[in-house]
């Protein structure tokens, strides 16, 4: 079973990631990893570390002439600031860690984890907790999608909402389309809204401010039957949330059309189901793509908001754990806006959850085995 863990501080030596379940035969080209961790540094209100991160990759195990042996696969991405913070963040003993950071930032793990790791130093908290880890697991997500790729099935991410600014809900992007979002200044499929984010950036830029807002997570040719009804914790769609959740500063997530079902009767909240050219159909995707936790096939759509960045310029209250007098928060270097980011992360773990659960229901130590599984999987399906 695919499964992962990542390693590694925000201004530490480097991001590793050890992958355990892939396949043999997956091709795993370096190029398309850095493709894909360019992404991640996309959208307008990104702050400096944009310009500066390369991520530069290394395969360290796992893959042998650009293809996946079906050993757990180790990839490091090292931090072309290092040299910078070399003696700060020293693995070795040192007499002096540089200035220690008493004044926890609201918002951030910060102060929790001080007090539950007993740190006296916020660095030693906030250099794990910093979103730099998803550089990590975006590798890890370009792996589960080159793997569902292999089965034809493609997930994208878009943003529909900064601040107050909201996109419409129609036209939904094809896969087709994902040059075009990422082209997009905030990585929105709707030019007239996106123009309209970008003004809201520079603005609360201008006023020291940080924004939220709202990705969307879609999809295509996704298997029937992924998840199950059987446990809580094998529902397709309580994993996908998890999932979401799990990535920093996402505060609530919706699948289909989400807290809008709630306010419609019940004829107006569900996919009704249609039997048209020898297969059942949904003309609808309220759901998102699930019914009693299990995947209907075809679309799989989920929305994840994301809070305003917790490290703004103004410094918000907060109190000097040494002396208990009140101060304002310290900066440490951030962004205005992070949505466009959160999107290609919220894709990755989508991946990485799709990856999970065809594999639970595909099996497979070869791609081989996997794709022929698969086959027979849909086919079995659509005679039904």
């Amino acid at each position: 079973m695919f499964r992962f863990l990542t390693a590694g501080e925000s201004h530490g030596a480097g991001l590793v990631a050890v992958v355990e379940g892939l396949p043999a035969g997956l091709e795993v080209p370096v190029a398309g990893i850095q493709d894909e961790l360019a992404r991640r540094r996309l959208g307008f209100g990104r702050g400096p570390r944009m310009r500066i991160e390369r991520d530069e990759i290394e395969l360290l195990a796992g893959v042998r002439h650009g293809v996946t042996l079906g050993s757990p696969v180790a990839v490091i991405i090292r931090n072309s600031e290092w040299e910078r913070w070399s003696k700060t963040m020293s693995a070795e003993p040192a007499e002096e860690s540089g200035k220690v950071l008493t004044a926890p930032r609201p918002g951030h793990a910060d102060l929790a984890g001080m007090m539950k790791y007993d740190q006296r130093d916020a660095r030693n908290i906030l250099e794990r907790a910093s979103a730099r880890e998803t550089a990590a697991r975006t590798v890890v997500g370009y792996l589960a999608k080159q793997l569902l790729r292999t089965i034809s099935v493609d997930v994208l991410s878009h943003v529909i909402a900064i601040g107050k600014v909201t996109a419409p809900d129609s036209p939904q992007p094809s896969f087709a389309d994902l040059g075009a979002i990422d082209a997009s200044a905030v990585r929105c499929f709707h030019p007239e809204a996106a123009a309209a984010m970008v003004e809201a950036i520079e603005t609360a830029k201008a006023d020291r401010e940080t924004l939220g807002g709202v990705v969307e997570v879609i999809a295509y040719n996704v298997p029937p039957g992924l998840g199950s009804h059987v446990h809580w914790d094998r529902r397709l769609d309580a994993r996908v949330a998890e999932a979401l959740m799990s990535i920093h500063a996402i505060k609530a997530v919706e699948m289909g059309d989400g807290n809008d079902v709630a306010t419609r009767p019940g004829t107006d909240a569900h996919d009704e189901i249609f039997y048209e050219d020898g297969a059942y159909k949904r003309h609808t995707t309220r759901a998102g793509g699930t019914e009693g936790g299990i995947s209907v096939g075809g679309l799989l759509r989920v929305r994840a908001s994301m809070k305003p960045i917790s490290t703004v310029l103004k410094g918000l209250q907060t109190v000097n754990t040494e002396t208990h007098t009140a101060e304002r928060a310290f900066y440490e270097r951030s962004d205005t806006c992070a949505v466009p980011a959160a999107g290609v992360v919220a894709e990755q773990m989508v991946a990485i959850v799709l990856a999970q659960e065809c594999q639970r229901v595909l099996g497979a130590d070869t791609v081989s085995d996997f794709v022929r599984n698969a086959d027979a999987w849909r086919q079995r399906i659509a005679d039904f």
